[in-house]
């Protein structure tokens, strides 16, 4: 079976698509919906991760939702930092 991670939920592959492990619920439909599985916080209204909220000089950026290696921030002028790093300016940033 293959397995995967979205925003801090564990997923698989099961009967042609991906579901949450713990439902079995479609990702499809629940995936904007469903708080993140690391903060448990939901999405902002503006689709940013709870946890980030609006950062400035930013345009994207993800916490990770618990895997530092994932987590990553763009600034306005291109520039991207990842990993420990984007936590660590996030956590500067809020």
């Amino acid at each position: 079976m293959v397995k995967n991670h979205i925003r801090g939920h564990k997923i698989e592959f099961l009967n042609n698509q991906w579901v949450y492990s713990d439902t079995k619920e479609s990702t499809v439909e629940t995936h904007k919906s469903r708080n993140c599985g690391h903060c448990n916080l939901p999405q902002t209204k503006e689709g940013h991760d709870g946890c980030l909220g609006k950062l400035r000089g930013v345009s994207n950026a993800c916490c990770g939702h618990g895997t530092a290696k994932e987590a990553y921030i763009q600034f306005v002028d291109g520039s991207v930092i990842r990993g420990k790093d984007a936590i660590n300016t996030v956590n500067s940033l809020r």
